[in-house]
């Protein structure tokens, strides 16, 4: 196909406001670095996009899915406050105060054994 034109894409895609958007779409995917599916002839990324609609060598569907996830719009996840973030468990705060580190905690023959590391918590608490 030397040229592309809307009406050869119009019959693939009714829709002349969906082909717009599904051969933007797949222009964005293009220049992301995803292959194209047709010989680009020195042509743009929505040309190519055209192009493939037309000539049918890509799946509209999933192209349809890159469009539909990239509009959507997820609530941002709340910041933890400093009290919470107190409270998770990091490597700091496990072996903080404590003679053991981590690095300790393996041996020559492996990892430390659970009564090994019952026994150091042990004897930083005080209980011998």
């Amino acid at each position: 196909m030397a040229r592309v034109t809307v009406e050869d894409c119009v019959l693939k895609v009714p829709n002349r406001f969906e082909l717009v958007m599904l051969a933007a779409q797949r222009a964005r995917n293009i220049s992301r670095g995803e292959a194209p599916t047709v010989d680009r002839d020195n042509d743009k990324n929505p040309v190519v996009a055209l192009r493939e609609i037309a000539d049918e060598t890509i799946a509209l569907e999933a192209v349809r899915g890159d469009l539909i996830k990239s509009l959507q719009r997820l609530p941002e996840p709340e910041p933890a406050s400093e009290e919470v973030m107190d409270l998770l468990p990091t490597e700091s705060n496990i072996f903080a105060g404590m003679d053991i580190s981590p690095d300790e905690q393996a041996t020559e023959e492996g990892p430390a054994s659970e009564d090994d590391i019952e026994a150091a918590i042990a004897r930083e608490l005080g209980g011998g």
